[in-house]
């Protein structure tokens, strides 16, 4: 089995802040390198056990799509190699789970595009025929998929509490109507073009979220990680009907098992701590993100 890495343990870059899957060192004023462990966050609990080897994944995948999207809008990566600012006892640690990219000043929302009905947004639905003020037609089930597309941002919620669906209206109060506007149009089209892709390879995205910053010219770019199991929603295509929650190479089935799990014989209320995953489930997702890659990248 892989090597697994709770948590990086940099000395030689200052440590800018640890989030729920990656930690952020900076590279003099500019860069950052940014590595991705191999912890895994549900209903927005940080898991007390690692899944050996999913940050490399994460950021094999990441990069892939980083690629696959070029020229719809810049990106952070600066292209270097992200082993060459470290020490050289250091580098093993990170390796295949970092990236140096650019520093940016993120938006304060998470750029999310729907194109299926699922989760949040088919809980939204049932009550209210929309979700986050995007009207929807009746008669909608379980992961249908959506007439078209459709943007629904959140805010970003700090470490411990929950990110928070907002209408397109309210992002456009947080970072400025044309700002919302352009974040909107890229989204969908960036969702679009990797939808269109992934079903070349059996692979349904059903939503995903995306991650903006502005650079020091006020360049709108891509940041973060992009389309990978952890940000998005995926799901075989030859196992999808419509009506239920299709299976899904995401980290879905941790999230089912979560919804079964008793701590103490109560129901576990999805706050920290998480209760201890068994090592059947840590297995099973590493599968499931192995197999996503396998195909993408097939």
């Amino acid at each position: 089995m892989t090597h697994a890495l709770y948590e990086s343990t940099l000395t030689s870059l200052p440590l800018l802040g640890r989030g729920k899957v990656r930690e952020n060192y900076a590279v003099g004023d500019d860069r950052l390198l940014m590595v991705a462990s191999d912890r895994l966050s549900a209903f927005d609990v940080i898991m007390g056990e690692p899944i050996p080897g999913k940050g490399a994944l994460l950021t094999k995948m990441a990069l892939f799509w980083f690629d696959k999207l070029q020229g719809i809008v810049p990106n952070h990566l600066t292209g270097e190699n992200p082993l060459a600012v470290l020490e050289p006892l250091e580098r093993e640690q990170v390796r295949d789970r970092a990236m140096l990219v650019k520093r940016l000043k993120p938006l304060p929302i998470e750029a999310v595009v729907r194109g299926y009905l699922a989760g949040s947004g088919w809980a939204e639905y049932q009550k209210t025929q929309s979700v986050c003020g995007v009207a929807l037609p009746p008669g909608l089930r379980n992961a249908d998929k959506l007439p078209a597309p459709i943007f629904t941002p959140a805010t970003k919620a700090e470490m411990g509490d929950h990110d928070e669906n907002i209408s397109f209206e309210r992002a456009a109060e947080i970072i400025g109507p044309d700002l919302a506007a352009r974040v909107r149009d890229i989204s969908i089209q960036l969702y679009q073009r990797a939808a269109d892709f992934a079903l070349t390879k059996g692979i349904i995205i059903a939503d995903t979220k995306f991650e903006f910053g502005l650079d020091a010219d006020g360049t709108l770019t891509l940041m973060d990680e992009v389309l990978t199991p952890d940000s998005s929603r995926y799901w075989p295509v030859e196992s999808y009907a419509p009506g239920s929650n299709p299976p899904s190479y995401d980290k879905q089935f941790v999230r089912d098992w979560l919804e079964q799990a008793t701590v103490n014989g109560q129901p576990w209320g999805k706050t920290a701590p998480a209760p201890k995953l068994p090592a059947e489930v840590i297995a099973r997702t590493v599968q499931k993100y192995e197999e996503a890659l396998q195909r993408l990248t097939a």
